[in-house]
């Protein structure tokens, strides 16, 4: 057995199971390709469809080093639910956990599977709708992101759970790019910024996703989240906290936080 099919087994019991994972579970990779060859194994282990994908993004000076600017990993179809009413959103408690206020992109066409390189209109052209939302990343390993972007995504990228909020109004015009955003965790805000400001935003997101798929062969379908990025960072949240995040002038979304239990 492989370095990298170990490393997902764990990953995968780990989550099943609902307990902790104080140490990395192996030999942590030293590449992007060996981090998604985990991914990869781990998706196959956990056996449920996928129904988006998180892409987060890599910082300075890391993003040089590794040759991307952005990562990405699996949401499964049960870790995902309506924002209204309000949900319950477990997390590893032994684990890392944050609340991430998101655009939610919906893929609308199947992108070219021997394309590997997107403008921001063509990635565009590809979404059918754009809803606000919550991006609820944990894992069993505390130092999911203290180990660095290859550590995040051999995990499913850090993701356990997207709350999907109404649709953009109008949203192909862009002007959401502009809005505010804000999130609060327990009444307190932690965070606030704007879409525009992340590197080339929602849609560069969708752009990095399309390529990535045709460059490891994985397939992208109608109907799939793209959850975008962090807008205001990613805020770490404890069990029996709440988070409310506000878009604009006219969204506004909230969610609680529970212990993930034993599947």
């Amino acid at each position: 057995m492989g370095e990298a099919l170990r490393i997902a087994q764990a990953f995968v019991a780990a989550r099943r199971g609902a307990h902790g994972l104080p140490d990395y579970p192996g030999t942590p990779p030293e590449t992007l390709s060996e981090a998604y060859e985990i991914q990869r194994h781990a998706i196959a282990l956990w056996g449920e469809s996928v129904a988006g994908w998180k892409v987060g993004r890599i910082n300075p000076p890391l993003d040089t080093k590794l040759g991307a600017n952005r990562l990405a990993g699996p949401i499964f179809s049960s870790a995902i639910v309506n924002a209204s009413p309000a949900p319950a959103m477990p997390v590893f408690a032994d684990g890392f956990a944050a609340a991430e206020a998101e655009f939610l992109l919906r893929i609308g066409a199947t992108p070219d599977p021997a394309k590997t390189d997107y403008t921001l209109d063509e990635a565009a052209a590809l979404i059918d709708a754009v809803h606000v939302g919550f991006e609820i990343a944990s894992s069993p390993h505390p130092g999911i992101n203290t180990g660095g972007p290859t550590v995040t995504v051999s995990d499913f990228g850090n993701n356990y759970g997207l709350v999907v909020g109404p649709e953009v109004a109008g949203w192909r015009d862009q002007s959401f790019l502009k809005w505010p955003i804000s999130l609060s965790i327990d009444g307190i805000e932690v965070g606030n910024a704007r879409a525009e400001d992340m590197l080339d935003g929602p849609f560069g997101a969708a752009a990095f996703l399309f390529s990535l798929a045709a460059r490891l062969g994985f397939t992208l379908k109608p109907g799939q989240w793209i959850s975008s990025g962090a807008v205001t960072g990613v805020h770490e949240i404890a069990v029996g906290q709440s988070s409310t995040a506000k878009f604009g002038d006219d969204y506004e979304i909230s969610c609680s936080i529970t212990a993930a239990t034993a599947a």
